[in-house]
Order: structure tokens, then C-alpha cells, then sequence
């Protein structure tokens, strides 16, 4: 049996960006059965996970069940799983301060930066279709993250690899 590997996706409120990732993740991995779990986390959490995130997801056929927006402290703790990778997924918007995950932590995890604009900042009427457009391209990334042959890459070779997706 593979080891499992373990990916925590960062942004400030875990309400939108990184639970789409978290959700899309773990979707893709049970559907192509490969060893991998996403995990989710925000530097400040805003206690929720935002509604239209919830709909996109479950419109396309995602369990969102265990998604919750959370601290990433419960991922510094003891008993939290060894992380393999930190992806921080906000955007580079003045006002948008991304987490910094501590060097050393969990592990060393290969870390990495994926942006994306907000989508909760759209005008309401386009809010839907930017939450949509963010879960697809943040779908097609975490396809392309499970399709590299991650247990013959030593972390280097991880990191330039994950670097390369978000170059695409």
C-alpha cells in the first residue's frame, strides 16, 4: 500500500479558495485512486465556509460534507498529519495578505504559492460564475498536481514541479 500524502491549502478566511481546492482534491484523488488528502486552513478563519463555494462543489457532483473552515493551527499540532506539501492559493491583491506557513513545520513541507483572485469579491450578480470558474481552475491544477509521479521526486524536485503548474 502507497503512503499517504498529505496537502494543506492556505488562505486567509478558509471559506472559499482553499476549501475549492481541499473539496476538488480530494474528489480527484478518490476518483483516480491515487494515495493523496487535502486538507484546508486560514491564517484567520472566518468561521464558515462560504455558501456559493458549498454550490458550485455540490453542483458538480463534490462531497462537501467535511468541509469547515478551521485554523491552520490545527495542522502544527502533535497529532496532525505529516504534510508533503502547503499550497497557499490567495490572490495578489494589495489589500490580501497570503499566510505564511512557518519553515520547519509539520515536516518541511515543499511549499508553494497557486493565486487567485477572491471570488467573493465579484459583483454579485457574476459571484456564482467566479466561484465556478475558480472551482475549474483550481480542479484542473489539483489534476495536474495528482498526475506527477510524486513518490519518485525527492522534495526539490516536487516543489519545481508544483511551481511549474502554477506557471501553466
Amino acid at each position: 500500500m502507497q503512503d499517504l500524502h498529505h496537502v494543506l491549502i492556505l488562505c486567509t478566511h478558509n471559506s472559499a479558495r482553499s476549501a475549492l481546492a481541499e473539496a476538488m482534491l480530494n474528489h480527484w484523488a478518490q476518483q483516480l485512486g491515487r494515495p493523496f488528502r487535502a486538507h484546508s486552513a486560514g491564517s484567520a478563519p472566518s468561521g464558515r465556509t462560504n455558501p456559493h463555494a458549498l454550490t458550485v462543489l455540490q453542483r458538480a457532483g463534490v462531497d462537501t460534507a467535511a468541509l469547515r473552515s478551521k485554523s491552520w493551527d490545527e495542522f502544527t499540532r502533535p497529532e496532525a498529519p505529516r504534510l508533503d506539501a502547503v499550497i497557499t492559493v490567495c490572490g495578489s491583491a494589495a489589500a490580501e495578505t497570503c499566510p505564511i506557513w512557518p519553515a520547519g513545520a509539520a515536516g518541511a513541507p515543499v511549499q508553494v504559492h497557486w493565486g487567485y483572485p477572491d471570488p467573493s469579491n465579484a459583483p454579485e450578480v457574476e459571484r456564482e460564475q467566479a466561484f465556478e470558474l475558480t472551482r475549474q481552475a483550481l480542479g484542473y491544477r489539483m489534476l495536474q498536481l495528482l498526475a506527477l509521479p510524486w513518490e519518485r521526486l525527492d522534495a526539490a524536485q516536487r516543489r519545481a514541479a508544483l511551481m511549474e503548474i502554477a506557471a501553466r
